[in-house]
């Protein structure tokens, strides 16, 4: 099993669409970027553990958890001409964008912000605390999975 972080701006969609989503389940659709889709597409697999990340928000912080329950399909957002993801060069046939499926597992009782994920020793080198990282889907070790878990049970 791996772990990922899922970047979401909570004014489009949050954690709290995600739990009044039939089932708690929704497609993780809208993913414009080819390293982000590489990691759909290729490595993301039923039952991976996922960190949903509030972005552009105040603050930004890891609010929750889900888990992927479908794998990775081609991303209908693309072939409406009508959805704010569409791309016309996109082919139904040959699918350019992809995307999986989560359920919700958990909302925290609090957010974990990012300023208080920068403290921890543990998670020194997550892929989110770099500087510029900027992807929207990414891999989390399981080390620093467990450990934003363990934040997130102290509040």
């Amino acid at each position: 099993m791996k772990h990922w972080l899922l970047k979401t701006e909570p004014s489009t969609f949050s954690i709290q669409d995600l739990a009044a989503c039939p089932k708690q389940t929704t497609g993780w659709s809208g993913v414009r970027n080819y390293q982000a889709r590489n990691f759909m597409r290729d490595d993301m697999r039923k039952g991976d553990r996922v960190l949903v990340y509030h972005s552009n928000a105040n603050p930004s912080a890891v609010v929750g958890t889900a888990t992927v329950v479908r794998e990775a399909h081609p991303d209908p957002t693309a072939f409406d001409p009508t959805d704010v993801h569409f791309d016309p060069k996109s082919d139904p046939q040959n699918p350019t964008w992809f995307m999986v499926d989560i359920r919700l597992d958990a909302v925290f009782t609090e957010p974990i912000p990012l300023e208080a994920l920068r403290s921890v020793a543990a998670l020194k080198g997550m892929e989110l605390l770099r500087k510029g990282s900027r992807l929207s889907v990414q891999p989390v070790s399981n080390s620093e999975f467990e450990a934003i878990l363990r934040l997130a049970s102290r509040s």
